[in-house]
């Protein structure tokens, strides 16, 4: 263990997402393990420029982990993407002890992580996200719930839809990117699946398959559409117009975020959350934690941050086959 690191910090930044608390948990368990203090900051990196900082023993992190959300906070702050404010909270880790952080967040987080790094402040990063839109690692804290939760709701979905011979757009989470839609899409067994990535805008050939399918008896339809689209009140307007059939959208939003992690979330994150701490522990910094090929593993963020993640161009070919009625 590098006899540099004798505190280390711990926060959650940006969006919440289900399983950060089984990271922050890890983190404090495995750090004190390892001879090391650990401060929480609240709040996220506005918390960091606010000092709300406070110490963690073990017992802090005590019945937390089949809770969602986090129980640090998170924030965002425009004042930390400024090198004024860089330097500011690099300082304030220096005057609280804190010479290591981990951070739990997105690929902002990361930028804010990388930043400290380059203050002199140890910095290690987890990928808390339920968007899986981080391209160094297979698997993102948080996405297994989010899934999950937005599979059961769109289960319901489509049986009043069924029962009243509707279509209906469901719009899921997932800002730019098009897995949490990919994954219901496919989960669900949905007529039409809309990804950012891959969407050419073509509504025409949507109202095409929702007349064909109704010919072919199929009674409701189900478009499971990305939030990186959007527009699924208007869409359902332009749709129920074109087709004649009753069109209604369901914007699932932040219900998405929330909720008791699953099993994996909770394992995941654990296992990544002691691994951040061990590195941290040995004298790593500005590296991040990923899940590749069923290893844990971690990256300089510099090196994470250049790359660049598509949908899989197979997973997607075969959504479409799935998809279609034959």
């Amino acid at each position: 263990m590098s006899k540099e690191i004798k505190t280390i910090g711990v926060l959650t930044s940006g969006g919440d997402a289900p399983g950060m608390n089984a990271a922050i948990r890890a983190v404090v368990r495995k750090a004190i393990t390892n001879g090391v203090k650990v401060k929480g900051i609240k709040k996220g990196y506005q918390g960091l420029l606010n000092e709300e900082i406070i110490d963690m023993q073990a017992s802090s992190v005590s019945d937390i982990i089949q809770r969602g959300g986090t129980i640090l906070g998170t924030a965002r702050c425009m004042e930390f993407k400024t090198e004024e404010g860089q330097k500011k909270g690099a300082e304030i880790c220096r005057k609280h002890g804190i010479d290591g952080l981990v951070v739990i967040g997105g690929d902002g987080s990361y930028r804010g992580a990388q930043a400290l790094s380059k203050q002199g402040i140890n910095t290690i990063g987890l990928p808390g996200t339920i968007d899986l839109d981080i391209a160094c690692t297979d698997y993102t804290i948080g996405f297994d719930t989010a899934i999950n939760t937005a599979m059961q709701a769109i289960d319901k979905v489509r049986d009043t839809s069924s029962s009243h011979e509707r279509c209906s757009i469901i719009e899921v989470m997932g800002r730019n990117a098009g897995y949490i839609a990919l994954w219901c899409g496919v989960a669900n067994g949905a007529e039409d699946i809309l990804l950012p990535e891959k969407y050419d805008f073509n509504e025409q050939s949507i109202i095409n398959n929702i007349i064909n399918n109704r010919k072919k008896g199929k009674t409701h339809h189900i478009i499971i559409n990305a939030e990186g689209i959007g527009h699924s009140t208007s869409m359902a307007r332009r749709i129920e117009a074109a087709t004649g059939i009753e069109t209604r959208a369901t914007i699932l939003g932040y219900m998405q975020r929330g909720g008791s992690p699953t099993c994996k979330d909770r394992f995941y994150a654990s296992i990544m959350g002691a691994y951040a701490a061990d590195i941290l522990c040995a004298g790593k910094t500005n590296r991040v934690v990923g899940h590749q090929h069923g290893d844990f593993v971690d990256f300089d963020i510099d090196e994470a941050l250049a790359m660049q993640k598509e949908i899989p161009e197979y997973q997607y070919r075969v959504s479409k086959l799935l998809s279609a009625s034959l």
